[in-house]
């Protein structure tokens, strides 16, 4: 498989190449050059899959034979080993629960299938590569956790000081080994920008190799599409229309939602719930496509004001308006509208949601309104003990550490702050 940039201007690339350059010399996201339905055969035997055998099927096209058939299906398993549980609340929605891998975030998949396959193609080389990467939140901990200790791979995180929750702080700042944090006096876009400008400078690219581990890079964003499979498969013998409400910041997840769409799985409609960084919300009211400064929330990981991965989506419906329309509805909320929608589940089904749970639970009851006839499941994006202060101030309930949390919460914190991109260039040479 090769793979485009969206720009148009640079040379196609193999998938070795995408995902060790992350972005395209042209700026441009890859994309695959072709996308080909799963076989009749697949589908009939869906049910008598298991995930591992859905998610090799699934991904195997946009990788073979680059990672040889036997070493791909040993990434697909060790991405895969832990739970991926559909929660019903009622009989019109579920969620997905996303946080049970080693960082309790979503992350966790694409951070480890990248990872490993980093880890195959720098096998035998002796030049290091570094990943540089912006984190809203998730990211980080899950990259860092997904890369520790790989070979010949330094990792360098950048999030914004003040704007991730201590415990997302501490699963990005307390590893060490071959995970550095830079602490950046800055917004997360402030963060995603210094990491786009470090790919296209030359004078930095030429002395060292970079790739970036957020939804940009194809190894990231790809594997993603498994446990839309894996949710389908929990519901559809119940549910005939099923619909996805995806919290979304940078859009990556909803977009690998849509990858599998692309595939054949039969999704009927995606819902992105957004906060009040609501670029796509208002491009879907008035096809007025208007990045602007993100704006803090309490689901910060969501706070981004100019999505990476939307030309992503574009491209999959063809760059028509009306198709994307029939296939996406965006809903966005406020703060406030978050913590009723916490409180609303846990007082109502006894259920604890994180706040950017509550935001795809909130996109789930504005799409039912006008549809009720579907069955709508909601991503748990994080374990909402990531995000305690929040979630205990709304609930009135003190939350236990899960183990995962409890490992990084006494370790010390280790990060050096930077505020421009020159400090960053300084720090990388």
């Amino acid at each position: 498989m090769n793979y485009y940039s969206l720009n148009h201007i640079a040379p196609d690339s193999t998938f070795k190449n995408a995902v060790i350059k992350g972005l395209a010399p042209d700026k441009g996201l890859y994309f695959p050059e072709s996308i080909t339905p799963l076989p009749k055969s697949f589908w009939d035997n869906f049910d008598s899959l298991s995930y591992n055998e859905i998610a090799f099927e699934a991904i195997k096209q946009f990788v073979l034979p680059e990672i040889p058939e036997d070493v791909l299906r040993t990434i697909v398993e060790e991405t895969l080993s832990f739970d991926f549980p559909v929660v019903k609340l009622n009989e019109d929605i579920s969620t997905l629960e996303l946080f049970h891998g080693p960082t309790m975030a979503f992350k966790d998949v694409g951070a480890r299938f990248m990872a490993r396959c980093l880890g195959y193609f720098n096998r035998d080389n002796d030049r290091e590569v570094t990943v540089l990467v912006a984190t809203s939140g998730d990211t980080g901990g899950a990259v860092a956790n997904g890369f520790l200790g790989v070979k010949g791979v330094n990792v360098v995180i950048l999030y914004p000081s003040g704007k991730v929750s201590d415990i997302q702080e501490k699963q990005l700042t307390t590893l060490g080994q071959n995970i550095t944090a830079l602490e950046v006096n800055g917004t997360f876009d402030d963060c995603q920008a210094m990491v786009k400008r470090a790919f296209l400078d030359e004078s930095l690219t030429s002395k060292m190799q970079l790739t970036s581990a957020n939804s940009i890079n194809v190894a990231r964003w790809l594997p993603q599409l498994f446990y839309f499979m894996f949710a389908y498969k929990q519901l559809h013998k119940q549910y005939n229309d099923i619909i996805f409400s995806v919290p979304s910041g940078n859009f990556g997840n909803i977009c690998a939602g849509m990858m599998a769409q692309q595939l054949g799985l039969p999704i009927k409609h995606f819902v992105a719930s957004n906060n009040v960084n609501n670029v796509v919300t208002r491009y879907l009211q008035s096809q007025l496509y208007e990045p602007r400064p993100s704006i803090q929330t309490i689901s910060n990981a969501m706070d981004v004001g100019a999505p990476s991965n939307f030309i992503r989506i574009q491209e999959i419906y063809k760059n028509k308006f009306n198709t994307l329309k029939d296939n996406v509805s965006s809903y966005s909320f406020t703060d406030e509208e978050t913590r009723e929608a916490m409180l609303e589940m846990y007082n109502n089904y006894g259920y604890v949601a994180d706040p950017h749970g509550a935001v795809g639970y909130l996109g789930c009851k504005s799409y039912l309104k006008d549809n009720p006839n579907s069955h709508c499941v909601f991503l748990e994006t994080a374990h909402p003990t990531k995000f305690l202060d929040v979630v205990e101030e709304v609930i009135k309930e003190d939350q236990p550490l899960p183990k995962q949390i409890q490992s990084v919460m006494g370790k010390e914190k280790i990060a050096t702050v930077i505020s421009n991109y020159e400090e960053l260039k300084d720090f990388l040479l």
